[in-house]
């Protein structure tokens, strides 16, 4: 929506009508379970194309119709339409399309002069601090208020914390910023250049910043799991469970009273030995 709207110089209304109504036709089929790939990949092709042509990036014809494509699954389904348009287009976009725009777009010299730039200049301090802060707050605010506000509920076997270490992975830019970088600048070689550095260390900051939070959410679930595991008194039962239980605690009282004697005669034997006198040369 960004890209359509502020991206967006002149536009071919024809065009822009004619992929409306493709995108309607496909809603329609998508409706109705309409299947064949003879009939949609002919059509996302009509629309991608004016799509293009409208003066509206062609992306945004990609993003419409994957925002359509049905995900929840119908009785007698073992697979959603999305899901199994997911399956087969996964190879295409992560072995190919992704590669390739990273390797045709992310060409970019990281001289200290460049990296220097990227905290002195408004523009590229502003994509680093967008990628660190503003997406890791948009995310973690925006699940926030839906559970606060809507039927959303986070689940319980998550904190709150979890979210936040999770929102921060989002952190990780580089197809989409670098795209939305060199629309914002096209013709500007070198602030475009500045601004692929600021993805890169941007990207870089928000990986170990989000490495170091998800330790620490998996530091703390593990001292969970192992206070879960935990049966000092050999009840069977994990000691966590029978804190309520008297007889838990009388166990336990006997468990430390015999290692408090065990103690108390390792020390009378350590004192004996330290206090008997040395044998004569």
């Amino acid at each position: 929506l960004i890209i359509a709207v502020f991206f967006t110089d002149d536009l071919d209304f024809l065009a822009l009508g004619g992929a409306a109504v493709g995108l309607a036709l496909f809603h329609l089929l998508l409706r109705f379970g309409v299947r064949g790939w003879y009939v949609y990949v002919p059509l996302a092709l009509v629309i991608w194309g004016l799509m293009y042509n409208s003066g509206v990036h062609a992306t945004i014809a990609g993003v419409a119709m994957g925002l359509m494509l049905r995900c929840t699954r119908r009785e007698g389904e073992t697979r959603s339409p999305g899901e199994h348009i997911e399956h087969l287009v996964r190879p295409l976009s992560a072995g190919i399309a992704v590669p390739l725009f990273a390797l045709f777009s992310a060409g970019v010299s990281l001289k200290g002069e460049a990296l220097a730039g990227v905290f002195t200049r408004p523009e590229t301090l502003g994509v680093v601090l967008g990628l660190v802060v503003g997406k890791t707050l948009g995310i973690f605010g925006g699940t926030y208020l839906a559970a606060r506000f809507t039927k959303a509920e986070l689940n319980k076997d998550l904190a709150w914390a979890d979210v936040f270490a999770v929102a921060s992975l989002a952190g990780i830019g580089f197809t989409v910023s670098l795209l939305i970088g060199e629309l914002s600048f096209a013709g500007d070689a070198d602030t475009v250049n500045e601004i692929k550095a600021a993805v890169l260390l941007g990207s870089l900051i928000a990986a170990v910043l989000s490495g170091v939070l998800l330790k620490l959410r998996v530091r703390r679930y593990r001292e969970l799991y192992e206070a879960e595991e935990r049966d000092e008194d050999a009840s069977g039962v994990p000691d966590i469970y029978e804190q309520d239980d008297p007889g838990y605690h009388l166990r336990m009282a006997a468990i430390h009273e015999e290692k408090a004697a065990e103690h108390r005669r390792l020390a009378e034997r350590a004192g004996a030995a330290s206090n008997k006198p040395d044998s004569p040369a």
